[in-house]
């Protein structure tokens, strides 16, 4: 079974993250490929150059001179930051992102109200599939072609959203890797299974917002469109196979 692993921005400054993955590759090479964020590094940019980083839901507004900057992080700096220390632990990593060979092409969302970002439309798996065979590990940066633009211009997608498509047109298991253990209740307990309708629930009574939201989101969608399970949980989730939270597409306890 092939796994696609989102990293949290967050997540990727961890001390541990290398070992676990090392680990995980050393044992199944050739089974998992990963999404990555850098959110926290695009907004301290944005803030450097006098710019408010905007967010509707978890989702970032990016104007048409932030997506140069989303570009240079997510595909540049974040990528090969991530891609050199695998290396160096002896991981074959390849960093490619989603506008090379067709990878990932997407959609504005809505213009006026987020700007360059958008949502993933179309997923050309054969890069990856060729990689992994080939036991090499793909790290992947979630900037997309914009299908509807004739100028091979870019949009800025949501990691979750890109990992979610990936995983769904791979058939693939999807970990969404977050700061968090997991889906929290009101009182902060881990729910280990979760359907839409606590998910609802969870997002009414305010428990369920911004960036856990967009996860969620991601994550049923991908389980709708094919990928073979969803489960947000933090770092050590990659090694202990019932942390963090499941999720379920039909309504159930949780």
């Amino acid at each position: 079974m092939i796994s696609v692993i989102k990293l949290g921005s967050r997540v990727q400054s961890s001390p541990e993250l290398v070992t676990v993955l090392q680990r995980m590759w050393s044992t199944r090479p050739g089974s998992f490929c990963i999404v990555h964020g850098g959110g926290d590094e695009i907004s301290s940019l944005q803030k450097q150059l006098g710019r408010e980083p905007s967010f509707v839901n978890g989702r970032r507004i990016t104007t048409a001179d932030d997506m140069e900057l989303v570009r240079m992080v997510l595909s540049g700096s974040a990528n090969k930051r991530l891609v050199s220390a695998l290396g160096a632990a002896g991981v074959p990593a390849v960093g490619v992102s989603g506008e090379d060979g067709g990878l990932l092409a997407a959609e504005p969302i809505d213009v006026e109200k987020f700007g360059r970002s958008g949502k993933p439309t179309t997923v050309r798996v054969e890069l990856i599939e060729t990689l992994l065979a080939s036991r090499f590990l793909p790290v992947i940066s979630p900037v997309a072609r914009d299908a509807t633009s004739r100028d091979g211009e870019a949009l800025n997608v949501n990691g979750d959203d890109a990992a979610g498509a990936l995983a769904a047109a791979m058939g693939a298991e999807l970990w969404l890797v977050a700061d968090v253990p997991g889906v929290m209740d009101e009182h902060r307990n881990v729910l280990p299974s979760l359907d839409p309708a606590r998910m609802e629930s969870l997002v009414a009574t305010g428990t369920v917002n911004r960036g856990m939201l967009a996860k969620l989101e991601a994550g049923f969608a991908a389980l709708a469109a094919g990928a073979s399970s969803v489960r947000i949980a933090g770092l050590k989730g990659l090694s202990e196979k019932d942390a963090g939270t499941l999720l379920s597409p039909t309504t159930g306890t949780a």
